[in-house]
């Protein structure tokens, strides 16, 4: 009901802003901006034209500059990167915690950036350097080094008090990680358990060692499956010595799960989540010509199987009329197989271990539904045409596609994984182009040996 009613707010807000830019009343919107969060802010600037956006973002509070210009995508966030001059940006950059500030700096000019560095403390500095250190994409890029750590021989008590005394705690903190005298992790303490337990008793009582920490070269995929596996609201990441080195808190990790399932819906398109939905058309219409190229290649392969079989569509005009739905339904199955293979893979759960036995299951269902649809179309056929041997073509054909697609569809991904190409990205094409071409050539090629 809350989100429904955001939802409502945002709508409301995008509407409003719309009126007020054709009417020129802006003032009416701006404390609208300001009862918006960083991210509505940003949903709103994402999805208005570029001239209407530098107004908008004229008005938004200077103080939540930085906050927006890291929930907008990454190049909605250059274009509003490349309009401001460098003291603002400067500005925009102050406050930020230190994990999202080595988010902000990587799509800074160069010199904004050691200016950037130059205004840090040096204690700071080493940490912000420290996580840039660390790819995007992993443990340590998505880690903060804003960490609370005890020692294992003191009590609840003493801890309770030095709690007090710094009289405030990092953001997304639900335990307490626990060091040696050399800072290795030895385990956690919730923050619960600090509140509800006796006064007297030891840290090494209470502690949680079952709470695996996770290595700073581990990926961001792995990190969010643990977050979601064990219901983590943090984690803390280690060096390959188990020297604590920060932690890794949820709201990252929703982060990079939005992130990946953006990438594998826009991925199926051929087309890039980070897009502005504006940009430049010239630039749009470049980036889909790539893909649109690829796919009007495969046509063409496509076309010439069928160009093969001229001379038997010639003489049995039905087989032109019915090869489509041959190809339709090979690739809808395919497809099926591929988008389970790729959710598989992308939580880990299909590995060499267990391809095999996908791959038999998969064979399996396809023939299951190959025979299934193939008597429902071979009856269809008989009733249309009257022609029982055009019938058993479409049927075998289609039972045939079924059988291919499913094989392909369990090893394109796996295959793709291996070249280090994204399946998400480049599957449904490559499929696709399988179940057409051995959809045209089992029918056709079936009917030129049955019917002439």
């Amino acid at each position: 009901m809350t989100e429904n009613v955001q939802q409502r707010d945002s709508d409301d807000v995008l509407a409003h802003l719309h009126r007020a830019l054709e009417t020129g009343r802006m003032r009416r919107v701006q404390p609208m901006l300001h009862e918006l969060n960083a991210a509505e802010v940003a949903v709103l600037l994402e999805g208005i034209p570029p001239t209407k956006r530098k107004i908008v973002w004229g008005l938004v509070d200077p103080e939540d500059h930085g906050e927006v210009l890291l929930h907008v995508n990454d190049e909605v966030r250059t274009n509003l990167i490349e309009r401001l001059d460098d003291e603002v940006l400067l500005a925009a950059t102050e406050g930020l915690d230190i994990d999202d500030l080595a988010d902000l700096l990587e799509d800074l000019p160069e010199t904004l950036t050691q200016q950037v560095l130059r205004s840090m403390d040096y204690q700071n500095r080493q940490r912000l350097e420290s996580i840039l250190s660390y790819p995007a994409d992993s443990a340590g890029g998505l880690m903060n080094i804003d960490t609370v750590t005890i020692r294992p021989d003191v009590t609840v008590d003493v801890v309770l008090r030095y709690l007090r005394q710094r009289a405030e705690l990092p953001d997304g903190t639900d335990k307490l990680f626990v060091v040696n005298r050399y800072g290795r992790y030895l385990g956690a303490v919730s923050l619960d358990k600090l509140l509800t337990l006796d006064p007297d008793k030891r840290i090494a009582e209470i502690m949680d060692t079952e709470l695996d920490p996770l290595n700073v070269n581990t990926g961001e995929t792995q990190v969010a499956r643990k977050f979601q596996d064990l219901d983590l609201v943090s984690a803390p990441v280690v060096d390959d010595q188990g020297v604590l080195l920060g932690r890794i808190t949820i709201d990252d990790v929703v982060d990079t799960i939005r992130d990946e399932a953006e990438h594998n819906f826009m991925s199926r398109a051929g087309l890039d989540e980070e897009e502005d939905l504006f940009a430049p058309i010239i630039s749009s219409a470049r980036r889909r010509a790539v893909w649109l190229g690829i796919n009007l290649f495969t046509a063409f392969l496509a076309a010439r199987v069928v160009g093969l079989f001229e001379g038997t569509i010639d003489q049995v005009v039905a087989l032109a009329v019915l090869m489509p739905i041959v190809a339709s339904m090979g690739g809808i199955g395919g497809s099926q197989t591929l988008t389970l293979m790729i959710r598989g893979l992308a939580l880990g759960q299909i590995g060499t271990r267990n391809a095999r036995t996908l791959l038999l299951k998969e064979l399996a269902v396809a023939t299951i539904n190959g025979l299934a649809w193939a008597v429902v179309v071979a009856l269809i056929v008989l009733v249309w045409f009257r022609n029982p041997l055009l019938s058993a073509v479409i049927g075998m054909a289609m039972i045939l596609n079924q059988i291919i697609a499913a094989a392909s569809g369990v090893g394109l991904p796996l295959i793709m994984r291996k070249l280090n190409i994204d399946p998400a990205l480049a599957g449904s094409v490559v499929l696709t182009t399988i179940t057409d071409v051995v959809g045209f050539f089992a029918f056709l090629g079936l009917g030129a040996l049955i019917l002439l």
